[in-house]
């Protein structure tokens, strides 16, 4: 293999990459054909997505991002960014005058996680063949399709904001591969504002490029520039996609979604960043202290502007929402909070995946060795923060898919050069508990005692969808419901929901489940102050089960019980027995 890819041309590693996107595109329509058929989500997110992208092209303001038909007598303004809403919204007004608007709209929300999947295999084998090869880049692609987080984010009609999240963070790591330091530093820049103006969540990742590219600084002067492009690049992105998404109309000091405090923060660093760039070389420390003295700058512009938003966005969570809802959020909990069996198998593959980038820091030279270092700092941090926020861990399987592949290619080499049976089978069963490290892990849990468990919505035997799609034919009204089947019953009907799982609507939120776990006396009363017009569940999820465990005598656990108090009048609408709809008697309403 030559060294310098402008020698390889005749590789057409594009060529190789759409053949493995294809592949992997028809896995994942396979594999969730009866999901897709159903019209199930991944995830209720997806389902309010297409929600707010249905009232953005029926006519709602382009900057107005409330969902009315939430906590309907306000209304709740969501932190959600129309840039994700863009592609979804494109493809199906394009797709329309083909196909129909249905068509068009299930096309669209099949489509747009492929085509981010392209795109995160698109950076992922340049860098590969880049840097090691075409094998490596063929495999680097396929062990994105081995990744448990990647493969769930990714999947067709996963179009809530994760996937492009990941694309950005693969674009970035793309971009900080190339050699010219003030266009790869600038892309990298653009890459993490658009997925900082997605969500606030990228920002520690944001925070790992910025610190490879200050490591580059500290190792050379003249590699200055790429924290430099970064930086302004970032701060200048921000500014402009805060215009283009928000407008003018809000510049509220939200927590939770980037505001004018987060872009004085980025603003003020960037120039610090550029003021440092000019002074001469000077030694290590003085160098971290004149960036510490920007950060502290920034730092403290945004506590003047906005002191609220100095803790967690989730730190000002009503106590009731963040015991009852937030602290179940799995994916956004810690690894020790995760179900074990499913965390270890993707921690021990991200784990190799670092090892693998050691390696091949050990046996490179040169700019290639600073390359693995860099990679090596980055994906470490990558993996921290997955410790600390689940979710996360799909921004480090990105990176980890490159080693992954050389580490492949690697083994594949051993195996064919084994000359033994029993060398053979080593390395092939090493490939198979690397690439697919569930498989072991799956066969000791099924040897261990199972406790039944609840189903995420959309494996709940409500079919959720279909039974909301139902609810249409009812006159139109408010439904009390929990948080997790609102954004289907949103979807499918003309219907409105007290609250869904967004914390915007804390108050709101805060009601539901106070009406759930407490007496059904007390949750008389505060079902009347909504106006609700009917009750509706689905039995087999985790979420009535933790409000019904948290009071034997409460609403919830009557009503799994089959015990509906008698201002609820049972509606048939031919749903399975684990769906369960009641019409609330006005006449019984309290005054």
């Amino acid at each position: 293999m030559e060294s310098d890819r402008r020698l390889r041309r005749h590789e057409k590693p594009n060529l190789r990459i759409a053949i493995v996107w294809a592949g992997l595109s028809v896995l994942f329509l396979m594999l969730g054909w009866q999901r897709i058929v159903a019209g199930e989500f991944p995830d209720p997110d997806d389902a309010l997505r297409l929600v707010q992208v249905r009232d953005l092209l029926a006519g709602q303001g382009f900057w107005d991002l409330h969902q009315y038909r939430v906590d309907p007598s306000d209304g709740t303004l969501m932190h959600w960014s129309r840039l994700v809403d863009l592609p979804i919204a494109a493809l199906i007004v394009l797709l329309t005058p083909l196909f129909g608007a249905q068509m068009a709209e299930t096309i669209a929300i099949v489509s747009v996680p492929l085509l981010t999947l392209g795109l995160v295999l698109l950076a992922v084998g340049r860098i590969a063949w880049r840097l090691l090869g075409l094998r490596e880049a063929i495999f680097g692609c396929l062990a994105c399709g081995l990744l448990a987080p990647l493969v769930f984010q990714l999947q067709p009609m996963r179009i809530d904001h994760h996937g492009w999240q990941i694309a950005m963070a693969a674009l970035a790591l793309w971009a900080i591969a190339g050699r010219n330091a003030v266009r790869g530093g600038a892309l990298a820049g653009i890459a993490m504002a658009a997925g900082i103006t997605i969500s606030l969540e990228m920002l520690p990742v944001a925070g790992a490029f910025g610190a490879v590219l200050l490591l580059r600084w500290i190792r050379d002067y003249h590699a200055r520039w790429w924290l430099v492009a970064f930086m302004q690049s970032l701060a200048l992105s921000l500014v402009m996609l805060f215009g283009a998404m928000r407008g003018l109309s809000d510049l509220v000091q939200h927590c939770d979604a980037v505001s004018p405090a987060h872009l004085g923060f980025f603003v003020v660093a960037a120039l610090g960043t550029g003021m440092i760039a000019l002074v001469p070389r000077v030694p290590t420390l003085a160098l971290l202290g004149f960036f510490a003295s920007a950060g502290l700058a920034g730092a403290g512009f945004f506590a003047i502007s906005s002191p609220e938003c100095l803790q967690s966005p989730f730190g000002s969570l009503d106590p009731v929402v963040y015991d009852y809802w937030y602290r179940n959020i799995a994916e956004g909990r810690p690894l020790w909070e995760q179900d074990l069996f499913v965390a270890l198998p993707v921690l021990a593959q991200l784990l190799v995946a670092l090892a693998a980038t050691l390696a091949l820091r050990a046996r490179s030279r040169d700019w290639l060795a600073t390359w693995w270092s860099d990679y090596a700092v980055l994906l470490s941090a990558m993996i921290l923060l997955s410790l600390a926020v689940w979710r996360s861990a799909a921004f480090a399987s990105a990176i980890a898919a490159v080693p992954l592949g050389w580490l492949t290619v690697q083994l594949l080499d051993r195996l064919r050069k084994a000359d033994t049976t029993g060398s053979k089978l080593g390395v092939a069963l090493a490939i198979f508990v690397i690439l697919l490290p569930a498989g072991p892990v799956r066969l000791v849990q099924s040897m261990l005692p199972q406790e039944e468990a609840p189903v995420p919505v959309r494996q709940s035997e409500c079919r959720v969808a279909e039974q909301a799609a139902k609810l249409a034919g009812l006159p139109k009204g408010t439904i009390f419901a929990p948080f997790d089947i609102g954004p289907a019953i949103l979807l499918e009907s003309d219907h409105a929901v007290v609250a869904t799982s967004h914390h915007r609507a804390q108050g709101a939120m805060r009601d539901v489940i106070e009406a759930f776990t407490g007496s059904p006396d007390k949750a008389q009363r505060v079902i009347a102050a909504h106006g609700a017009d009917y009750l509706a569940l689905c039995t087999d999820l985790a979420e009535p089960r933790i409000l019904a465990g948290a009071n034997p005598e409460g609403l919830m656990a009557q009503l799994l019980a089959g015990e509906a108090p008698v201002w609820l009048e049972p509606v048939d609408i031919d749903a399975p027995e684990s769906f369960r709809l009641w019409r609330v008697k006005p006449a019984a309403m309290p005054e």
